[in-house]
């Protein structure tokens, strides 16, 4: 239909906010732009981790493919990501990676000189930017100081020292897994439920309790004061349709309706620490405005043609 309009107004509304954890709620859109959401802050927030490892010395138990592998690993602050430049797009070391616009130089220098294991850890990597280091996951409460030690790297024994330089570049998850900003990402539908009372009515209280305890998770309660069976928590309904069989084999088919609301998703977001859980949503977000951008055809121009080719030309209308 012309000038029919299907635009839609997303809403968010947060649930829980921690600083490595978020639940929210996101309405009024469908299911492709909830997984587009999804996807986009697990693979393509950008962030910051170690790609260059120079070994100098190194005369531990773990060969240096090892080391560097675990340095990469190391999740780091990267509140400045968004800003900073891709090595391969940096015109002011021309791609080479080394400079302070694409890149944050670090060093660890360790040496074992007594008969006591020395852990080699996080925090013994000293950085170039101090808005960039080994992200810190001590216990803020510090009931034993001596036990925040950071991320183990590697162990040495008498005798035995590690040096080297790395550099860390900015990138996305979807080159590599050390990118990604993202510990878990996930949504659900929203449920929505509803009992049929004069249904339930016909059940003994024996009954109503059998049927309660079919479901896996607790979904249902029955009230104490009236003897009605109660929906307490529905989000912790995992479609696995165990009421509604139990409902069958009872003789009271109907006795229950569930379906899932196509416009309503519950996420939870836990970041790895690089980022805040928040700032990994609003940059996701970011980026997939800066996708959309990107393949918007302009209607009064002829630009798409010379970029997209007949792909332009087709999605005009040519």
């Amino acid at each position: 239909m012309e000038g029919v309009s299907y635009q839609r107004f997303p809403k968010v509304k947060i649930r829980e906010l921690k600083g490595d954890y978020v639940k929210f709620e996101l309405r009024d859109t469908d299911a492709s732009i909830a997984n587009a959401l999804r996807r986009v802050m697990i693979a393509e927030v950008p962030t910051i981790a170690i790609d260059l490892v120079e070994i100098e010395v190194n005369s531990s138990v773990l060969n240096d493919e090892f080391i560097a592998h675990r340095l990469g690993l190391i999740p780091l602050t990267s509140e400045r990501a968004m800003s900073m430049r891709f090595s391969r797009d940096c015109d002011a070391c021309d791609g080479d990676g080394q400079c302070e616009y694409c890149s944050v130089e670090f060093h660890l220098r360790a040496k074992c000189i007594s008969d006591q294991t020395l852990d080699v850890t996080s925090k013994d990597l000293y950085s170039s930017d101090h808005t960039v280091v080994p992200v810190d996951f001590s216990d803020p409460a510090g009931y034993d100081s001596s036990e925040q030690k950071g991320i183990i790297i590697v162990k040495l024994r008498r005798g035995q020292e590690l040096r080297l330089r790395a550099i860390a570049r900015k990138g996305i998850g979807k080159d590599h897994a050390k990118w990604s900003p993202a510990a878990t990402v996930t949504f659900m539908y929203e449920p929505d439920i509803h009992i049929n009372e004069d249904l339930m009515e016909t059940l003994t209280l024996e009954e109503k309790q059998s049927w309660v305890e079919s479901s896996p998770t607790k979904v249902f309660d029955i009230d104490p004061v009236t003897q009605q069976v109660v929906v307490v928590d529905p989000e912790a309904y995992t479609y696995d349709d165990e009421v509604i069989k139990k409902a069958e084999a009872m003789g009271k088919p109907g006795l229950v309706d569930i379906h899932a609301k196509e416009d309503s998703f519950i996420f939870t977001v836990e970041s790895t620490g690089a980022i805040k859980a928040s700032q990994l949503v609003l940059n996701a977000i970011e980026v997939l405005k800066q996708k959309l951008d990107a393949v918007r055809l302009s209607e009064d121009t002829v630009e798409a043609d010379d970029q997209f080719g007949e792909l332009g030309a087709h999605m005009r209308g040519g």
